[in-house]
């Protein structure tokens, strides 16, 4: 176990510097001067000239794609010359020196992913930080439902198999996973949050935290949850009903299962003991996916519902050109998406013995 997880550490490494390198070089292709960006109408030769050495874009783009690994990196080197770059940004973060050889002092510190250009100076990592937790909340919200009925609904359509309703099951999953979530999104906002909002009292827009009629607090909102969860959660749950509903028909098959009834067995302990634990593998791994997809910040939804989430954090710095927060949020999905890979894998050998880490 220890070895395959140094070994699935080592691949997560590779494949996130892989991210990172792609990240950098598309973003620092694009037209338009970062400076410039920063500093926008009030820019003039003397700050222009600050900025660029500040944050290192008078230097070779060679030279600035190591800084940007050395800000990213845990352990950074820094040397204790003035006028070196990586200096003047050790201020931008808490870090704790380890040692220092010659020049070079090497510290201990968290991912430094620079600060924004439109946010005067704020930090990425705070910009992700205030967004991040309203998408966690949506997607859990939207994963829950997505897994709750998906299971229930899919073992329903597996025992009464070709029967209506079983067929009625399949043509709204069906349904579900065909209809976009932008279209889904737009038809509930109108439907429950305006044309129904006397009976369902749902907002057809509004994110987790509001201010209160004064203006004076913050509050939270549990009803502005409601819309978003669920349509966020529509495809997965039908995902989860077909692939439930298939799994399960191919285990019923199984000679354990008619080992099981021969003894006696009634269908609820057959399905409950036996039936749903081999059958939750296809379904652990589009649960995973789908909840990586919603943690990189269902964009549709966070947008049309005015969720503040990191979806919309993204759209908004796309229409601004904010590219540190751009090649922020990118990083830090895929740094999700890798983790939960990792958590599916040792999932897949608590549901299967059979299942071998090598």
């Amino acid at each position: 176990m220890i070895n395959y997880l140094l070994n699935k550490i080592i691949y997560a490494l590779l494949t996130l510097l892989g991210v990172v390198t792609v990240v950098f070089f598309l973003f620092n292709v694009l037209p338009g001067d970062p400076a410039q960006m920063m500093l926008g109408q009030n820019e003039d030769t003397e700050q222009l000239k600050l900025v660029k050495q500040k944050y290192g874009f008078d230097k070779p783009i060679a030279i600035q794609y190591v800084y940007y690994l050395n800000d990213l990196s845990p352990l950074s080197f820094h040397s204790n010359k003035k006028q070196d770059y990586t200096t003047l940004q050790s201020g931008k973060y808490t870090a704790k020196s380890l040692f220092t050889i010659g020049n070079t002092t090497t510290v201990l510190k968290f991912p430094y992913l620079r600060e924004s250009f439109t946010k005067q100076g704020k930090k990425v990592t705070q910009v992700l930080a205030e967004t991040l937790p309203n998408t966690f909340v949506l997607a859990v919200s939207a994963i829950f439902i997505a897994i709750s009925l998906g299971i229930i609904l899919g073992i329903v359509s597996a025992l009464y198999k070709d029967q209506w309703l079983d067929k009625f099951i399949q043509v709204v999953s069906t349904l579900g996973m065909s209809v976009p979530s932008f279209f889904s999104a737009i038809l509930f906002a109108w439907l429950f949050g305006f044309v129904l909002h006397e009976y369902t009292n749902l907002e057809m827009t509004g994110s987790l935290y509001e201010l209160d009629d004064f203006g004076e607090a913050m509050h939270i909102k549990w009803k502005n949850l409601v819309l978003p969860a669920v349509v966020l959660g529509i495809r997965p749950l039908a995902v989860v009903i077909q692939l439930m509903r298939n799994s399960l028909l191919e285990v019923f098959n199984q000679d354990y299962i008619r080992t099981a009834r021969a003894k006696g067995l009634s269908e609820f302990q057959i399905i409950k003991k036996h039936a749903i634990k081999n059958a939750m593998n296809p379904v652990v791994t589009a649960i995973s996916g789908w909840f990586a997809s919603m943690l990189a910040g269902a964009v549709f939804v966070e947008y049309i519902f005015g969720w503040n989430g990191l979806g919309k954090e993204i759209v908004n710095a796309l229409n601004t050109l904010d590219l540190p927060v751009i090649m922020g949020a990118v990083l830090v999905i895929a740094t999700l998406f890798v983790m939960i890979n990792i958590f599916v894998d040792l999932i897949y050998a608590w549901l299967d013995p059979k299942v071998k880490l090598k």
